[in-house]
């Protein structure tokens, strides 16, 4: 009955968001990011962005401290596996609860400023977080060199089960069904497809009305007599859980957690996945985060020899010139091209990719109107 309550667009939307997802081993294919490894990278950091467009795009808080939540996910996964069970479901379900606590401690604080002071204040708390992983809380963390499966781990419900991994290091696995490969992604496309939903449910709701109300201005509604905090620390608790979900999928699919999913660059990474898609859409962020992990792919894996042989039709000295520029763009540097990227859609198209997908359709709905109907193209009427 809740899915019969959306409307005739959210519905198509869901239905082709699900479709599109569930395909993607075979609509990406083409494109050379239909493996995998690839795949599960879309998904997981699909749902970090989705969380974090919950808090910015509906409420203008800027957070640059989410990688706090999803490394304390990525921390909770990899214990829960080896006290528990190497079952991904408890790990999930506490990784999304420790985000959300943990989101609710340093939102509590957080939340009494606004603006850049807000987001400095984020960025404090996950950089201490940061330190906290790599030096303080070494027994639980092992510091840098990541916390890791190992067989004497106890995993008492294993045990229990009568599960015995013998002597090869276990891997998780979902009654039997081991979380690599495409069986992974589509766990996690699973969660995406669950997390979409329950942020569509939340954009067309009361709530979501109430939280672009703090964005549109907060001032003049604590005028009205309205509290906004509550709504507040409610999208910063739920955005904290989808980030802890995300970080307990990371170590779903790779058992293992570093203190740098915690660092600075990783909330920089999800407010550039939000930017770019397009802040305060629905499906924007899943378009980012897919777009930056893709090139993430393809420009970091140039190096030298490739791009000699890219260039091998030069002659040697403006092959070696060539490659000497290129190799600023790509590799280690992609950075460098990433950034470039961002300036231009921030500059071309503010409200990201999907405005840019909005003035395609719009040119186009204009060409076909005009096409069909002389009269059309003549009519300053448009559609909502």
């Amino acid at each position: 009955m809740k899915l019969l309550a959306m409307s005739r667009n959210d519905i198509l939307l869901f239905v082709g968001f699900v479709i599109f997802t569930l395909a993607g081993p075979i609509i990406l294919e083409p494109f050379g990011a239909g493996y995998p490894d690839l795949l599960q990278k879309f998904a997981i950091f699909g749902i970090f962005a989705l969380g974090f467009n919950i808090l910015f795009g509906l409420t203008g808080y800027l957070s640059f401290g989410h990688a706090a939540f999803l490394g304390a996910g990525s921390y909770t996964a990899v214990w829960t596996f080896k006290l528990f069970s190497m079952n991904p479901i408890p790990a999930i379900i506490l990784s999304t609860l420790i985000g959300g606590i943990f989101a609710a401690a340093i939102g509590f604080i957080s939340l009494r400023r606004t603006g850049i002071y807000f987001s400095i204040l984020t960025l404090a708390f996950a950089q201490m977080s940061y330190n906290l992983a790599y030096s303080v809380l070494t027994p639980i963390t092992n510091g840098e060199t990541g916390l890791q499966l190992a067989q004497s781990d106890p995993r008492v419900l294993d045990v229990a089960l009568g599960r015995d991994y013998g002597a090869v290091l276990p891997s998780s696995d979902f009654f039997g069904l081991e979380m690599t490969g495409y069986p992974g992604f589509y766990f996690c496309a699973i969660f995406l497809i669950i997390c979409f939903f329950i942020k569509i449910r939340i954009f067309r709701s009361p709530f979501g009305l109430m939280l672009r109300a703090v964005k549109s201005n907060q001032n003049r509604l604590n005028y009205t007599g309205v509290n906004s905090r509550p709504y507040d620390l409610s999208a910063f608790i739920i955005s904290g859980m989808y980030a802890g979900l995300a970080g307990g999928l990371l170590a779903v699919t790779d058992p293992l957690a570093g203190a740098e999913r915690m660092q600075w660059t990783a909330s920089g990474e999800v407010v550039l996945m939000t930017i770019l898609g397009g802040a305060g859409t629905l499906i924007g962020p899943v378009i980012g985060a897919g777009a930056i992990k893709y090139f993430e792919n393809i420009f970091s894996a140039f190096n030298d020899t490739i791009l000699m042989n890219a260039f091998s039709f030069l002659p040697e000295v403006l092959q070696s010139a060539a490659v000497s520029v290129t190799s600023l763009f790509v590799g280690e540097g992609w950075h460098l091209t990433l950034g470039a990227l961002f300036m231009l859609i921030v500059i071309f198209l503010p409200g990201g990719l999907m405005e840019g997908f909005k003035r395609i359709s719009a040119m186009i709905k204009k060409r076909m109107n005009g096409g069909s109907d002389g009269s059309a193209s003549s009519n300053p009427t448009t559609s909502a």
